[in-house]
């Protein structure tokens, strides 16, 4: 059998990875080491050349999938005039329609924050989540016109769970007019702040 390549090996790993990042969030952590290289045409015996352990790629692969919500959340408030349009954004682009059958390329906290709540606190991927969550909870909170931090990440902190929740419930509901109402009051209550900000006259960029 010919030698695989550092170049084609690397490949393989970053297959891996992005291939369990999305199947990870679309069936949960239960899924076999089988079936993640099977997705990406490689044999199970290959699979620890890569990784210590499933453990060791569930971690990794939250990771980047915490790191895809990143790009997109900052890709959301490229453009945005100040703090408050750019809260706006991020609310808006969260509370979708669209996103709530986009749960393997969707937000990590919305798929796997059961899942992770179940595993151990030794394991790799809770520390994953955990870091995950505060990469998020910190742009939120950045773009929070309350110049008190405490207060900023407080409300960042509601916020994400307002999100989150509404948007695990409205997938839970979908197909019923119950998950579209969901969405839309969870939006609406969110971006209250932004609207009045907005309106007001001295409003500060």
């Amino acid at each position: 059998m010919p030698r695989v390549s550092r170049a084609e090996t690397e490949r393989n790993r970053i297959a891996i990875e992005e291939a369990s990042s999305r199947l990870f969030r679309e069936q949960g952590l239960r899924v076999s080491v089988a079936d993640l290289m099977g997705a990406v045409g490689l044999t199970h015996g290959g699979f620890y050349g890569h990784f210590a352990s499933k453990d060791d790629l569930a971690a990794i692969a939250c990771a980047k999938a915490f790191g895809d919500s990143v790009g997109r959340w900052h890709k959301r408030m490229a453009g945005t005039r100040d703090h408050a349009s750019a809260h706006a954004e991020l609310i808006e682009g969260y509370l979708l329609s669209q996103n709530l059958s986009a749960v393997g390329t969707g937000c990590p906290l919305a798929a796997l924050a059961t899942d992770v709540s179940r595993e151990p606190e030794d394991k790799p991927v809770r520390q994953a989540f955990l870091q995950g969550l505060e990469q998020l909870v910190a742009i939120l909170a950045g773009e929070l016109r309350d110049t008190d931090t405490v207060t900023a990440r407080e409300t960042a902190l509601a916020e994400i769970s307002t999100m989150v929740g509404a948007l695990v419930l409205a997938r839970a509901t979908k197909g019923h007019d119950l998950s579209g109402e969901i969405m839309a009051s969870a939006k609406r209550h969110l971006l209250a702040d932004d609207l009045r900000a907005q309106a007001s006259p001295n409003a500060m960029p």
